[in-house]
């Protein structure tokens, strides 16, 4: 199934990305590569293989956790464009 340059145009708009003609043809080129590879695996004989979302047999692979002191509040502050007290201060949001 090759993927056609309104196709390419649709998933640009949907990505809000602005393409040049060079960069659309590239794109539509590695979108057919993209689907040409996983249109093997239709190729696969897959009878009896249970569905999985992961390669391992993996549960909650998660580190300890363990208390430590917080970051001193100045630190936290210091790369803030801009700190109102002890908080971050931000724009307000823009009326929709």
């Amino acid at each position: 199934m090759a993927i056609e340059r309104d196709d390419v145009l649709h998933v640009a708009g949907l990505a809000r990305l602005e393409l040049t003609p060079p960069e659309l043809e590239r794109l539509g080129g590695e979108l057919n590569a993209i689907l040409e590879a996983v249109g093997k695996v239709a190729e696969l004989e897959l009878e009896g293989v249970e569905p999985t979302s992961h390669p391992l047999r993996l549960a909650n692979a998660w580190a300890a956790d363990e208390p430590r002191p917080s970051l001193p509040l100045e630190d936290v502050l210091a790369n803030a464009p801009e700190a109102q007290g002890d908080t971050f201060r931000v724009p307000p949001a823009a009326a929709p």
